[in-house]
């Protein structure tokens, strides 16, 4: 038996055959969308996910915030364990010769508030961010209490401690809106 030749190939360039290059990219499972909305340019980043997802919108003026949180929280906390009366009588307007070891101890405490804000101003982790946040504010909201009742038991309203409840009031404030904007769920566009 004879063979035939066979006729020459004729060479399809897939590159240029825009149909043929939908159907291959079709039949792969890529540049469809996924079930939430993206479209994949390759079959590798479909697979390894797209970080834009993971990466964390933060509101306006956030690192700033946590900036002054830390600088704020150092500076206090140095304040109570160098000079702890005259920290005590600048807010209460009042000398207690016994008062020195608990406002060191809440030196040290702000201390270790201010080592938290310091780690969360340089994280790029959401929930880090958040923890931060969170922590502030509870210090806030415990400062507050505290020192609204401690007030009301001396029977004295001095205006330092009025500027610093008023102040706390406001710090907590801030602080619950950067953390509700940063837990919010960004929008999809």
């Amino acid at each position: 038996m004879a063979s035939k030749p066979h006729p020459p190939l004729m060479k399809k360039h897939s590159q240029t055959d825009l149909i043929s290059r939908l159907k291959s990219r079709k039949i792969l499972g890529v540049g469809g969308e996924d079930d939430d909305g993206e479209v994949h340019r390759s079959k590798i980043s479909q697979m390894l996910g797209n970080e834009m997802k993971f990466a964390v919108r933060e509101p306006i003026g956030l690192r700033v915030w946590i900036l002054i949180s830390a600088v704020g929280f150092t500076v206090m906390a140095l304040m109570a364990l160098v000079f702890p009366n005259q920290l005590y009588e600048v807010v209460f307007e009042d000398e207690l010769p016994t008062t020195s070891i608990s406002v060191r101890l809440y030196g040290g405490a702000l201390l270790s508030l201010a080592l938290i804000m310091w780690n969360g101003l340089y994280t790029a982790e959401k929930i880090i961010i958040q923890w931060t946040l969170l922590s502030e504010a509870c210090y806030f909201a415990v400062q507050f209490l505290v020192t609204s009742i401690t007030l009301m038991e001396i029977g004295i309203l001095p205006s330092a401690a009025m500027i610093l409840l008023l102040s706390r009031v406001l710090f907590l404030a801030v602080t619950m809106a950067y953390y509700y904007h940063l837990g919010r769920k960004p929008k999809k566009i």
